[in-house]
């Protein structure tokens, strides 16, 4: 055994209801974005694979919602547990994620628009 003690880690401010709420809220979203993604990729494997009403393909579009939702899921819960690490630096967190988020949507949108073209 060491004979270093380790100090007890005590958070700097007690955590308000708002903050947990927000969070919250934070990681819905990320599991509507993950339940978008799971159920448009299951309705694809049962009509296409199984069922064999339709012939979906993978056109730009479809691809697009997959790699927007699966990217969008997987921001929010980075930025639900960088705010539940970091409380003190949850507003500039967000004002990032949703610059992120703007930048993204606007390259998705671009690429898309260019492949099209």
């Amino acid at each position: 055994m060491s004979k270093i003690k380790k100090k007890p880690v005590v958070s700097s401010s007690a955590i308000s209801e708002l903050d947990i709420k927000f969070t919250k809220i934070v990681q819905f979203s990320g599991w509507l974005f993950l339940l978008g993604l799971l159920g448009f990729l299951v309705g694809w494997l049962i009509l296409d694979n199984i069922l064999n009403i339709i012939n979906l393909e993978l056109d730009a579009v479809e691809f697009t919602i997959i790699i927007f939702t699966g990217t969008n899921s997987a921001i929010s819960f980075a930025l639900a547990s960088k705010i539940k690490n970091n409380r003190d630096k949850k507003k500039q967190y967000f004002l990032d994620w949703l610059l992120g988020e703007f930048i993204f949507c606007m390259l998705a949108v671009f690429t898309i628009a260019a492949y099209q073209w």
